[in-house]
C-alpha cells in the first residue's frame, strides 16, 4: 500500500530508517505467516514469506524471520534474518 507513515510507525526507533524508498514498479502479491511465537514477556518472532513482482522481472519471494518488541502495548519491528531461497 506504500503507507510510509504506518510502516515507520511500526518500526522500533533503534533500527528505524529515515524513510522507505518504495519502488512503484513492484507489486506485492501476498504474505504468508509461517510461524509466530512470543519469545519473552515483551519479545516475539515471526517467520513469513512475502511475494512480489516487478514489471520487468520474475516474481520473487522474501523469506524472513523477524524480531519484535512490545512497547506501550504495541508490537514494533526490530530486525530480521533473511532466509536463503529453498532449492
Amino acid at each position: 500500500m506504500r503507507n510510509e507513515p504506518y510502516l515507520l510507525g511500526t518500526w522500533h526507533s533503534t533500527t528505524r530508517p529515515v524513510g522507505v524508498p518504495f519502488d512503484k514498479n513492484v507489486k506485492w502479491l501476498g504474505l504468508t505467516i509461517l510461524e509466530a511465537e512470543e519469545t519473552g514477556d515483551a519479545t516475539a518472532e515471526v517467520e513469513f514469506i512475502a511475494r512480489s513482482k516487478s514489471s520487468s522481472a520474475p516474481a520473487v519471494r522474501l523469506h524472513e524471520r523477524s524480531r519484535f518488541v512490545r512497547e506501550g502495548g504495541r508490537w514494533l519491528y526490530v530486525d530480521g534474518d533473511i532466509k536463503p531461497p529453498r532449492r
